[in-house]
């Protein structure tokens, strides 16, 4: 068996060394959020600050959209907000203790992310959007509709900010085949479709 020269063989484990370094940091981050993600009640975050064991927790978001945190002179507000708006709001609230502190906000599970669909179809429930669904692939979710389902005739209810419940029409005949696709809206959280 012959060895490979020490240099060459030095060379070759410096070039594995630096591709593999190259690769972990063009792979995505474990857990990472996507930015524009809304965080929700019932979501679970993982709140951690580096180098202070205590303040490194997961936190439930509770029904009035707020979580506790160690040091932050009371509740914070994390319903409506991003992952990024939420980790600098604990900075600020925390810098006042612990200078030049780095923290981290993920969101471990998304429960609160949440939508109904009802009526006629294979498997009507509750099912959690990850991140964000339309109205054909909740429906897909839901098993599509039953031999009796009126899909013209579908209705997405949807609570204003103000707590109004507005309704609106979708088509399931009009969308298949490629018309009134603006009618294949995102749903928000809380949704509920109604297949008649």
């Amino acid at each position: 068996m012959r060895l490979m020269p020490p240099m060459r063989a030095a060379g070759m484990l410096l070039a594995l060394i630096l591709a593999g370094g190259a690769a972990a940091q063009d792979a995505p981050q474990p857990g990472a959020t996507d930015e524009g993600y809304q965080i929700q009640p019932g979501d679970v975050l993982n709140i951690s600050v580096w180098n202070e064991e205590d303040l490194q927790r997961e936190v439930l978001v509770r029904p009035d959209g707020a979580i506790s945190f160690p040091l932050t002179d009371g509740d914070i507000q994390a319903a409506g907000r991003t992952v990024e708006e939420l980790r600098q709001e604990i900075m600020q609230r925390l810098s006042k203790y612990i200078p030049d502190l780095v923290a981290t906000v993920s969101v471990t599970q998304i429960l609160g992310n949440k939508i109904y669909v009802i009526g006629q179809v294979n498997t009507p429930g509750v099912f959690v959007m990850n991140p964000r669904v339309d109205v054909m692939q909740a429906l897909s979710m839901a098993g599509g509709g039953t031999a009796f389902a009126s899909l013209d005739n579908i209705r997405i209810l949807r609570r204003t900010g103000d707590g109004e419940q507005k309704a609106y029409r979708f088509e399931y005949g009009d969308v298949i085949k490629g018309n009134n696709l603006e009618q294949n809206v995102m749903l928000r959280s809380g949704d509920v479709i109604v297949v008649p």
